[in-house]
């Protein structure tokens, strides 16, 4: 099954167009723990009927609740530190874009299919900086659960996810090396090149 063998690649980690539009509704005001769990719920829902939806339905049922409950455009920033200022206007809003499509194929290609698996949640803490960690655990049938520690900080009138660990492996920190370094040596058009080539990718297995 495609999650016992994803692991180590889970990305910085995760019902028609009225249950999307009620997920949003669910964000305002809500704490950080019921932000990490409705997003949850929303990724089981899927695997349940991944195989029927197919990649392009798992997309579109997810494009909501990734971009209602993670601050893509606040993620999008950090991945590439520094390097965010050299960009145009429109070079950053080009990359929030094709980096909030990435994110959205990325849980569609992991999330593909269910056997049993469950979310739980085992406690929340807050930082130094005002922001909450929220922890739980995806328990897989007859393997080792994935620990995912979730990090959330204040957007608005609510939280946003902003960084996820599995397993210790920070997603942020490992998009952030990889993205300064194409974006350092080869540009910027390479760099959107390679993470459209990867969604691309994501859509055809």
């Amino acid at each position: 099954m495609m999650l016992k063998n994803m692991k180590l690649a889970i990305f910085f980690i995760f019902s028609l167009l009225g249950a999307v539009n009620g997920f949003a509704q669910e964000t305002v005001g809500a704490s950080a723990k019921q932000i990490v769990e409705s997003f949850q719920a929303e990724l089981i829902n899927v695997m349940k009927n991944g195989q029927k939806l197919g990649f392009a339905g798992r997309y579109d049922k997810l494009y909501d609740p990734v971009s209602n409950s993670h601050d893509l455009s606040k993620i999008a920033r950090i991945v590439i530190g520094k390097e965010w200022e050299k960009l145009s206007e429109e070079q950053q809003k080009k990359l929030v874009d094709v980096f909030t499509r990435f994110s959205v194929a990325s849980y569609a290609h992991n999330f593909k299919d269910y056997s049993g698996e469950t979310f739980t949640f085992d406690s929340e803490e807050e930082t130094a900086r005002g922001g909450v960690i929220v922890h739980s655990r995806l328990t897989i049938p007859d393997d080792k659960p994935v620990k995912f520690d979730y990090m959330l900080k204040e957007k608005g009138s609510s939280w946003r996810i902003i960084n996820i660990i599995a397993n210790g492996v920070s997603d942020l920190a490992l998009k952030r090396s990889e993205y300064t370094a194409i974006l350092q040596r080869e540009g910027f058009d390479a760099l959107i090149a390679k993470i459209s080539e990867k969604i691309d990718n994501y859509s055809k297995l």
